[in-house]
């Protein structure tokens, strides 16, 4: 690579080398200040302190509190639950509703209206009822929007009520799952890998447990707990026997006694801590707030522009008349029912995905759902059941089957428990796994299992071919172990097994290559055999077999310890490594699988033909991370190494562009430059396998440098920091942890991987619908100001007053234009066999790099430490102000690109240009056959008009005009000349309402033309017509309402015809628009992805055996 390509590679990721990852830190000082000294007592004082008791031993036969004494303690100290952050109170949410530009403007606007009552009150009467009805506008917006947004977090509270952390405890000498609220001091608390800490604990007992503090100290890595007999004397965050409230177990399990709850708990103590919100803009808010001050901009520059032509025209010196006028300007443009609209919109899709166990937490976050371009997600428990089930077992040379399975070769024999070297399998798989039960009082297939998935398949396979499990564990006593942990990667257990030449016996399982490096033979017919080449060759086909499928793979060895070394008396300990560590003898090998969730495979097909690319990030092993990936449509195409077994060339001789597929090791993340990250997400089809939390987070944000909008999908501790930095957090319901669910933006109800398919349609139509509703709603502009600019350019008498303006705005509109909600899509498949609307490509890639190498270039470092030095907030302004007068800014601006935005060229051309110059020509064609039928030519019309600016002025079309003579010398009176004006506004409103009814449906022609049975099904729509003409018909015929709005009960609906003829037009154009936009559509689609499987995933083995 030249050195140019390799800036452009690195450009779009310096920020994130810069980044460097500091802990939330609280300060040293404010640690110091902690109340907390009983992690310095001995156990014996700690039980007495506290009222309680526990049995260090035997933790689990600890006596605990009673029921009855934990209520008391409850009701004196209060629940265990931290005083939430200072929120926003509710006038300060109604307060930021009403303050955006839309409002401002139209109250701006009405104030003026006061202003000019109190220069003139009589002649200024009139705009009593204009004032008052735009600053009621701005407030009403500001009420719909600030109601659906405390009904959303009504409808979130809710749901976090209905799931509230919860934490096993021991009451009434019982091991029970209790609220974690209901904790109190006193209580003995069981915390395993992945349990968020419920209070403050002292540990009196664990096993290799590790948790992470990052939280509160900023340490990244995990820190080791252990329980100390006779206290720690060292400060609280340094003490090795403590575990803070909020803080996550990574790795282990232990029983803690609770010291301190609630506001008294670190955390608690701790104010800074709390209540870190991060305010991300999703795309569709910054779309909406770059649309609104574009419009707000145009209508400003509008109003002033005809601020000035009025004054020094048709109302010289007139101010008052020349200020109504524009803000009748002003608000003709402002589309003053959209903010209502938008939040409605998206609140009525929230409810409907909420139906479909899709819960939103921000509303906006419906609309990103749809505007995703790349989905990564976790496989365990996400994409697959979390529910191991022992597959296939390989000893002595053989294979066996668990199950009778299709998948199987010829060659594999069925498990039998009498067959070499089962029993010892069955032995390791029974002893050397952690599980607990949530009741031991019933036969072991009723009881539920707990533990972690793998060991919970080992137990419920062992458990078939033990008959009495529970007395086989007694009878087996464990004298020593070491826990699996995540550097190990292997569980070692010394327990009491007699054999001929000792009475110990140490099993150990975990990672094949692991386990097997600590071995020196093998088990064959009951005897040990010494590992040999041959044994190694059969072994790696073995392992093949088993991780090709998609299995996870553990290895099994034993020791039988001579009793000459190792007898009773014999202390084993793992800090000096006072343990066996080699010499084992290998089992064999035992397969487990989890089974992709049904319907998985059809989601990742859809989304994919819907053109978002789906990764997987898993902490499994490629091979099996790859194989499950080949079962759900994640990968079709071929590998580097797969093509390489195929055709039998060496890795290194086959080209990046030869291969569509890549699965990544987590190892090699840390050293992959620019270059290659952008190789890989150039891929269609990526995995990334045995990945840390960093590495996910990593990804996230490589893939946000390159302009994707990133989609996280997870259910562990592990997943939430990838969960909070993705543009959409997607948290699973049940099998997540609670970390996952507060940072995800939204939370799959029933865990179904595949509503994430009905919640991308989802949001692509409410894309569509929200730019039909905009589209809708802007079309009408055009025939409100062109009119206005006839008034004063011409002259011609006032086509439509400032308040009728506002009852088209407001009236039909907000009906009609909310209809649109529950527009269904056009075609089937139409919309999920679209692009994104935002595809990330080669154009696009290559735009964001360019850009990002300009801005790195001009940024001012330090001379020293080349760190970049941030510009001051003044600068950062003026150099905003300044760039729309550099040429660099417009040939950004006028970039072309594939995006498609909410307001675009193409809406914009449509409302302004062709739509709204259809209605503005049927109001005026209208406009002038109601004149001339009142005796008007359109010459009489300008003559009576520019009678104003005559001396003495003469004012026509009042109750007081003196009487007009045409140009046919007919003489037409002052009330006559009233009526034919009231006619004439009349049709010019009714022209607009009956214009717009047509392009409702003109709107939504995209695919097809606009009739049919997808285009006119939204009975909604033909509601919110009926609306509108009742409310048209209503101010127009009821002469009471005459004094605010003007209007004539003499007008004929005779007239109606011509805006109806005009509306006939509008769809005529639709329709040929569709037929010149139809190229580009399809051009546009997905195209077909060969290889996809749209059926369902056999049913699994587990599945079948239950039948």
């Amino acid at each position: 690579m030249t050195k140019e390509e390799k800036e452009l590679a690195e450009a779009g990721y310096e920020h994130l080398a810069q980044q460097k990852t500091h802990g939330e830190k609280g300060g040293e000082a404010e640690l110091d200040k902690v109340d907390i000294q009983e992690h310095q007592l001995p156990f014996k004082e700690l039980e007495s302190e506290l009222d309680t008791s526990f049995d260090p031993k035997d933790p689990g036969q600890s006596a605990g509190l009673s029921s009855g004494e934990a209520k008391a303690r409850l009701t004196r100290d209060g629940p265990n639950i931290l005083t939430p952050p200072k929120k926003k109170s509710a006038l300060r949410k109604y307060w930021d509703c009403l303050m955006t530009m839309f409002n401002v403007l139209l109250i701006i606007a009405g104030i003026l209206e006061y202003i000019l009552l109190g220069v003139n009150f009589k002649d200024n009467f009139a705009n009593t009822y204009l004032g008052g009805i735009l600053i009621g506008v701005a407030f009403l917006n500001a009420l719909i929007e600030f109601y659906q947004l405390q009904k959303s977090e009504a409808i979130l509270a809710s749901f976090l009520a209905m799931i509230p952390p919860s934490c096993r405890v021991v009451r009434d000498g019982t091991l029970t799952t209790i609220p974690a609220a209901d904790l109190v001091k006193g209580d003995i608390v069981l915390v395993r890998s992945g349990d968020k800490t419920p209070a403050d604990l002292i540990l009196f007992a664990a096993s290799d447990l590790k948790v992470d503090n990052s939280s509160l100290t900023g340490e990244s890595e995990p820190q080791e707990r252990f329980a100390r007999p006779d206290g720690v004397q060292s400060r609280p965050v340094e003490a090795e026997n403590l575990l803070f409230n909020s803080t996550l177990v990574v790795n282990g399990e232990g029983w803690g006694v609770v010291v301190r709850t609630g506001d008294h708990t670190m955390i608690g103590q701790i104010a800074a801590l709390t209540g870190n919100e991060t305010g991300k803009k999703s795309p569709l808010a910054v779309e909406i707030g770059r649309f609104v001050m574009m419009v707000s901009s145009i209508a400003i520059i509008f109003a002033v522009v005809f601020f000035v032509v009025g004054i020094t025209t048709v109302y010289k010196g007139n101010g008052e008349q020349t200020v109504t006028f524009a803000v009748s300007i002003l608000v003709a443009f402002v589309p003053e029912g959209l903010p209502s609209v938008v939040t409605l919109l998206l609140s009525i899709a929230a409810k409907r995905m909420a139906a479909q166990n899709v819960l939103v937490k921000d509303l906006q976050g419906v609309e990103t759902l749809g505007s995703l371009t790349l989905l990564a997600t976790d496989k365990t428990g996400t994409l697959t059941r979390n529910q191991m089930t022992v597959t296939n077992l390989w000893s002595g040379l053989r294979m066996f089957s668990a199950f009778q399975s299709n998948n199987d070769s010829q060659t594999t024999e069925s498990f039998s428990i009498d067959a070499p070297g089962m029993r010892e399998m069955v032995d390791i798989a029974a002893l050397n796994s952690h599980v607990k039960f949530d009741r031991t009082d019933v036969a072991f297939e009723q009881r539920k299992i707990l533990g972690d998935a793998t060991e919970t398949g080992f137990i419920r396979f062992a458990g078939k071919h033990i008959s009495d499990y529970d007395g086989y564990q007694k009878q087996h006593a464990r004298v020593f172990e070491i826990p699996f942990n995540s550097s190990n990667k292997w569980a070692l257990v010394i327990l009491e097994k007699q054999h001929k030449d000792g009475i110990l016996t140490a099993y150990i399982k975990g990672a094949p290559e692991r386990v097997l490096a600590k071995c020196s033979t093998y088990l064959k017919d009951g005897e040990e055999v010494p590992t040999t080449d041959e044994f190694k060759a059969q072994y790696d086909e073995a392992y093949d077999y088993m991780a090709s499928r998609g299995h996870r793979v553990i290895a099994c060895a034993q020791k039988l310890l001579r009793g000459d070394i190792y007898d009773e008396s014999y202390e084993f300990s793992k800090t000096d490594a006072k343990y066996p560590s080699t010499e084992y003898c290998f089992c064999g090998l035992i397969s487990l699988e989890d089974p992709p969730k049904h319907g998985v495979r059809e989601a990742i097909g859809t989304l994919r033909l819907a053109g978002i690319k789906v990764m997987m990030v898993t902490g499994d092993h490629p091979k099996t991370a790859e194989a499950i990936a080949r079962k759900i449509n994640l990968i079709l195409g071929e590998t580097k190494e797969t093509l390489s077994k195929k055709t039998g060339r060496p890795v290194e001789e086959i080209y990046d562009d030869e291969v569509d597929a890549v699965v990544i090791h987590g190892d090699d993340i840390d050293s992959l430059q620019g270059w290659q990250w952008d190789q890989i997400f150039a891929k269609n089809e990526i995995v990334f396998a045995r990945t840390s939390p960093q590495h996910k987070l990593e990804i996230v944000k490589r893939a946000q440098a390159l302009g994707h909008i990133v989609g996280v999908t997870g259910d562990g501790v592990n997943d939430s920091p990838a969960l909070k930095k993705a543009d959409l957090g997607i948290a699973m319901n049940i099998s997540g942890s609670d970390v996952s669910k507060e940072a995800a933006n939204m939370i799959l109800l029933d865990d179904n991987f595949a509503s994430t398919v009905k919640g991308v349609a989802e949001g692509r139509q409410i894309f569509v619908n929200l730019k039909r509703s905009i589209q809708y709603t802007i079309s009408h502009s055009t025939p409100e100001v062109i009119p206005q600019l006839l008034y004063v350019v011409v002259p011609i008498p006032l086509p439509l007053s400032a308040i009728l303006i506002l009852v088209i705005d407001l009236g039909f509109e907000l009906f009609v234009a909310l209809s649109f909600a529950w527009d269904k899509p056009e075609t089937k498949d139409g919309l999920m066999r679209m692009a994104p609307r935002k595809p990330v490509n080669d154009r696009s890639i290559t735009t964001l790099k360019k850009r990002a190498l300009r801005r790195t270039k001009t940024l001012r470092r330090d001379p020293e430490t080349n760190e970049v030095i941030r510009p001051s907030r003044l600068a950062q302004l003026l150099a905003r102000v300044r760039a729309p007068f550099t040429r660099q800014f417009w040939e950004d601006a006028l970039e072309g690109s594939d995006a498609e935005t909410l307001v675009d060229g193409k809406l914009l051309s449509y409302a302004y240009l062709e739509a709204g110059v259809i209605e503005m020509v049927g109001a005026l064609v209208a406009y002038f056959v109601v004149f001339f039928k009142n005796g008007f030519t359109p010459g009489d019309l300008r003559r009576a008009q520019t009678a104003l600016t005559d001396s003495p002025p003469i004012t026509y079309f009042t109750k007081s005009s003196p009487d007009f003579v045409n140009s046919r010398g007919e003489v037409i009176s002052a009330s006559k000349q009233v009526d034919a004006l009231g006619q004439a506004q009349s049709i010019v409103y009714l022209s607009i309402f009956i214009i717009q009814c047509f392009n409702v449906f003109a709107v939504k022609a995209k695919f097809r033309f606009p009739f049919g049975r997808s285009i006119v099904g939204n009975p909604y729509n033909f509601a919110g017509i009926l609306a509108g003409a009742c409310l048209g018909v209503f101010v127009i015929y009821t002469p009471p309402l005459h004094v605010v709005f003007g209007g004539s009960y003499h007008l004929s609906p005779l007239y109606w015809l011509i805006p109806v003829a005009f509306g006939v037009l509008l769809l005529v154009w639709a329709s040929v628009r569709v037929l010149l936009m139809r190229k580009s559509i399809e051009q546009s689609r997905v195209k077909d992805i060969k290889g996809l499987m749209m059926f369902p995933t056999m049913r699994t083995m587990s599945m079948r055996s239950r039948h």
